[in-house]
């Protein structure tokens, strides 16, 4: 199958999943095997949403429109034209260990070894088993060249060349263990990270409220934590938040938002609150569901030196209106496909693979 193939599969992907971005899936009629798969979808968006309760409908709506767009032809032929992909001699099994704690989470990987010719044998979260095998068989319909290259299991994974995986610090332990006789690509943990300058529009931090509250804060790019000038006034700040106040109706979500707050309050710890979400000064990254943490810095060098510090923790750094490179608020949660988590260039350790 040639590159050519795989990309007009993967855009026929984004064009099916383009119908499922809005309230009312609006049905494309010249789509291939449309007509056996569009029901099907809707049904398998509910069953995502009936095993795990943080999938709500908007958000997967939300993930398949990023999707959709991503997968354009342009935008496929763009990320790949750096590359000289050709199909392999020795076409190799990647492991893949995908995490469960956003909608299709793992689908970047699955993307990345079949565009380089190679066969995914993917081990799925307990959390998200609904959506990436449907997507699979979708793929395999439209290019029966697929079958066999696509495969999932929820045990262990076994006879495979090379290993993807993403978890927290503690399980990229065993990961490293386990998997580090193969050539590997090892995910730790990581945050989402804005800084703040004091001068940002409503709108602006409006976008800030969607890198913060969007799939609930559970993504590793989502903003857990702000760095703000000092004597920075948050009143701009939480009117943009207001805009997100719904999630506490969100069962799962109030009972973290509330656990989290009884016990920072009974460790008598300084907090603000706007009764949707908590705010706690703290030096470390990686906050709690309903929880941002924040830093006051100095001047905008001194708080680029502390996050080239911490530039190993950092998923993706936000702002606006700051000297150094960052993505724009609101942005945080829609990657470029040549955007690699923790910065590794996947494409290219695949097409590495001796």
């Amino acid at each position: 199958m040639s590159l050519e193939q795989r990309i007009t599969a993967f855009s026929t992907l984004g064009r099916f999943l383009s119908q499922f971005s809005s309230e009312t899936p609006q049905k494309i009629d010249d789509l291939p095997k449309n007509n056996l798969f569009f029901d099907g979808m809707s049904e398998a968006l509910l069953r995502a949403q009936q095993q795990n309760a943080w999938f709500t409908l908007p958000h997967l709506r939300l993930t398949l429109q990023h999707w959709s767009d991503a997968l354009s032809e342009e935008n496929l032929k763009k990320w790949l034209a750096s590359y000289e992909i050709h199909s392999p001699e020795n076409q190799k099994t990647i492991g893949i260990v995908m995490a469960g704690n956003i909608p299709l989470v793992g689908f970047h990987d699955l993307l990345c070894v079949v565009l380089c010719g190679h066969k995914v044998q993917a081990k799925l979260s307990s959390n998200d088993t609904v959506l990436l095998p449907f997507l699979a068989s979708y793929l395999e319909a439209i290019a029966p060249q697929l079958k066999g290259c696509i495969q999932f299991t929820e045990d262990r994974l076994e006879d495979f060349d090379a290993v993807i995986a993403t978890g927290s610090n503690n399980t990229a332990r065993y990961f490293e263990q386990y998997f580090g006789k193969y050539p590997n690509i090892i995910r730790k943990n990581r945050n989402g990270v804005a800084v703040l300058t004091g001068t940002e529009t409503h709108e602006e931090l409006l976008g800030l409220s969607e890198d913060i509250f969007r799939y609930f804060g559970l993504g590793c790019r989502n903003v857990s934590k702000l760095y703000v000038p000092k004597g920075y006034s948050f009143d701009a700040f939480f009117n943009a938040m207001y805009e997100q106040r719904d999630v506490i109706n969100h069962h799962k979500y109030i009972n973290n938002y509330d656990y989290n707050k009884a016990v920072y309050l009974m460790g008598e710890l300084s907090l603000l609150d706007n009764e949707f979400m908590l705010l706690k000064k703290d030096s470390a990254m990686a906050s709690p569901i309903s929880v941002v943490f924040y830093e006051y810095y100095e001047d905008l060098a001194s708080a680029e030196a502390i996050l080239k510090e911490q530039e190993e923790n950092i998923q993706v750094l936000v702002g606006n209106s700051v000297p150094f490179e960052t993505v724009p608020l609101g942005k945080a949660q829609e990657p470029n496909l040549w955007d690699y988590a923790d910065g590794v260039d996947t494409v290219n350790f695949l097409l590495n693979l001796s």
